[in-house]
């Protein structure tokens, strides 16, 4: 099984970058989890450019290969990352996410956030046809750093993201 990972931040060592990180250490064996890390080289969205930026293309094709996605997305302003809305934009109408089964993950300091940022990338995906199996916040906070049993919840997490979309290749 092929599943994408898409960080919604451009931050190098961004938390939600490290959720991803993680799934693919722990999916070793079970999935190859490749890391798409080029949402900055996406233009802004708009129909009338033909043909596509290579950005997008590549961006199509990472999409229309994989079987299933995984995102891991910070909130901004109670809402979803413009760059990784752009990104979304760009599938509207050419069908690459129709079916495919989608996990969404948001790290953040306590469970209680990152809310509407799910929301938002789940209505997204759903609405190009996306399968959305499972949405979650995974708390992250500072003292979860270097703390056994932090960094273990942060794993469980992560492994319940991966367990979704694995379980769906299997039905």
């Amino acid at each position: 099984m092929r599943i994408l990972g898409v960080a919604g931040s451009l931050q190098a060592s961004s938390t939600n970058g490290a959720l991803l990180r993680i799934a693919r250490a722990r999916a070793a064996g079970e999935a190859d989890v490749v890391l798409f890390d080029a949402l900055g080289e996406i233009p802004p969205f708009s129909p009338e450019i033909v043909p596509n930026p290579s950005a997008v293309d590549r961006w199509r094709s990472l999409v229309s290969s994989s079987d299933a996605l995984l995102f891991a997305t910070p909130e901004y302003a109670h809402g979803l990352p413009g760059v990784l809305k752009n990104a979304l934009d760009w599938l509207v109408g050419s069908g690459e996410l129709y079916g495919k089964p989608v996990a969404i993950m948001s790290a953040a300091p306590s469970p209680e956030r990152g809310g509407h940022a799910r929301a938002d990338l789940e209505r997204t995906v759903r609405a190009q046809g996306g399968n959305v199996l499972r949405s979650a916040t995974i708390a992250v906070p500072a003292s979860a750093r270097g703390n056994e049993a932090g960094e273990a919840a942060v794993v469980a997490g992560v492994d319940d993201a991966l367990r979704a979309l694995l379980d769906a290749s299997t039905d």
